[in-house]
């Protein structure tokens, strides 16, 4: 499949990828017909998805499977009046069900809303509003249930399903109606493709509301380069990218690119985190290449990684949140694995990463994706020299890469805002060194500017992370009249270490042998956890109003 999508597959080195790396862009694109059901007709019996749960419970789901499923889910999704340019949203968490639904969805030409369990009622009327959304595919739990009952008080949402239906009124039974549903789906006259939106992702809301990114049926290609070249899925190989499927990290470890390059994917449904299970998730089924972020590689590298068996593990990525190169440096003591750092955003594929060709330089997010004009620019506008930082920035004005959003639906002037004169602002800041590697800094708004330096707190994080008392960290500023603002860090203990006075000058003495001394933290708080979004991300703009109060 991925020969008649790419003019040429290998090649020599990065600078060969980078040149000429180009699509044959298929004409009237379809995720759902042009990779699914082409695969399936080809080659039926090749693995698309290996599921288990806590429980015990296993499934394996064939290409031929895929087709079938997916379009019982469109012939389901279209008894219940959902059509093309309709909005559905899944909250599916890592159930199987997620699979055949959106894959059904994008046949259909409705828009698939990947949503997180986690969602309160009001996370869900603001989505319902905002997007008019006919209909929910949900999980069956009690706090899901509730949030969306209780939402659709104020939002009357047409249509609701759920999976592992027990008989609750008002509600359809979506595994019943899969089963019920016709497993043949001609390909509408008028199918969605090309530039039609597919899918809408609400972002996590670091700073503010969620932000919907519109993706369109182009996305799945620049996931190719995401899933062949950067996290190296082998054909009938087995993939496994940590996710829940309410998060845009589903796109770019779970389906699209993945099966495109020829890898089924490893679908572990869990509720609790344990570096142990997911461990033996990896030994058991044989996964091949693995993505997770650096908060979970910082609990892996706590177990003892060679009572393991990692035969079948070719390669290992992370992403999410830049890398500290203690994890990098410990991860590959242990397993002599070198992670591959890609960086990117909902708003985009994979636009910088550490590819096959180049020495991995451990913190670093390595060079741009091929199709992305990457530059640094500084508040000017000036491209930024060698070391010199500033904001990342996506040039589109002589090409547009593929996968980059269509915009901000409903938001004209924020997708303005962000994308204006060929050129989108990712909000970011990184520094780039003299072989062309980019080097992670902060978000815009997080960069410390304290007696005329700028600070970015990702350095002073890796700093304390080095430390053993330290298990989690987030570094801001606080206002100071001198200063102008001093470093703060807020700081989650490791088990067996407690706070004291002294433990904090032992952390400042740290940050200063390891950093620039100007950069240590004068200001140290512990806490038992640190504030978050649904996502799991870090929510420094809270801890910030919190010392402003």
């Amino acid at each position: 499949m991925i020969t008649s999508l790419l003019t040429r597959t290998d090649f020599d080195s990065y600078d060969d990828f980078a040149a000429n790396y180009t699509f044959n862009i298929p004409k009237d694109f379809n995720f759902g017909f042009d990779i699914v059901d082409a695969i399936s007709a080809k080659d039926p019996d090749r693995r698309a998805v290996v599921w288990c749960n806590d429980a015990g419970a296993e499934r394996f789901f064939s290409m031929r499977d895929m087709t079938r499923l997916s379009n019982q889910a469109a012939n389901f999704f279209a008894a219940q009046g959902i059509g093309k340019g309709d909005f559905v949203m899944l909250i599916l968490k890592r159930r199987w069900q997620y699979w055949p639904a959106v894959v059904g969805l994008h046949k259909l030409g409705a828009v698939a809303i990947p949503a997180t369990a986690l969602l309160t009622k009001k996370d869900i009327v603001y989505r319902c509003k905002a997007a008019n959304v006919k209909m929910i595919v949900a999980v069956n739990e009690p706090n899901v249930r509730a949030a969306i009952e209780s939402a659709s008080e104020e939002f009357a949402i047409p249509v609701k399903a759920f999976v592992e239906h027990k008989g609750e009124a008002g509600w359809l039974d979506f595994d019943a109606g899969l089963a019920a549903a016709s497993d043949v789906f001609a390909r509408p006259a008028d199918a969605a493709c090309g530039e039609d939106m597919m899918l809408l992702y609400f972002t996590s809301g670091t700073t503010g509301m969620p932000k919907m990114v519109a993706h369109n049926h182009l996305y799945p290609l620049g996931h190719i380069a995401t899933a062949r070249y950067w996290q190296r899925c082998q054909t009938n190989g087995l993939h496994f990218t940590i996710a829940e499927t309410g998060w845009a990290k589903t796109a770019w470890g779970k389906l699209y690119g993945q099966w495109i390059a020829g890898s089924a994917v490893m679908v572990y449904d869990f509720d609790q985190f344990n570096a142990n299970k997911i461990l033996r998730v990896i030994e058991k089924h044989g996964v091949t290449t693995f993505c997770a972020p650096p908060t979970m590689y910082r609990y892996f590298i706590k177990e003892n990684l060679k009572a393991y068996d990692f035969s079948k593990l070719a390669w290992c990525v992370v992403a999410g949140e830049p890398l500290n190169p203690e994890v990098f440096e410990q991860f590959k003591a242990a397993t002599g694995f070198e992670l591959r750092e890609g960086y990117g955003q909902t708003e985009l594929t994979v636009a910088l990463a550490t590819f096959p060709w180049m020495t991995p330089k451990p913190g670093s997010m390595g060079r741009p994706a091929p199709g992305y004009d990457i530059d640094i620019i500084d508040d000017n506008g000036r491209s930024c020299e060698v070391g010199e930082e500033g904001q990342i920035v996506v040039r589109t004005d002589k090409r547009k890469p593929f996968g980059i959003f269509n915009g901000y639906y409903h938001d004209d002037a924020l997708t303005t805002k962000v994308w204006n004169n060929g050129v989108y602002y990712t909000g970011d800041t990184a520094w780039r060194d003299a072989d062309g590697y980019y080097w992670f800094v902060g978000r815009v708004d997080d960069v410390i500017k304290s007696s005329g330096y700028r600070i970015g707190p990702f350095e002073v994080e890796s700093a304390l992370l080095e430390h053993p008392a330290v298990l989690e960290c987030a570094v801001t500023g606080v206002p100071d009249e001198e200063r102008g603002a001093v470093v703060k860090a807020t700081v989650v203990l490791a088990k067996g270490h407690a706070a004291s006075n002294e433990l904090k000058k032992e952390l400042q003495s740290h940050v200063k042998r390891v950093t620039a001394p100007y950069k240590y933290p004068r200001i140290i708080e512990f806490v038992t956890e640190l504030p978050k979004t649904i996502s799991g991300k870090i929510r420094r703009v809270e801890i910030r109003a919190k010392d402003k109060a």
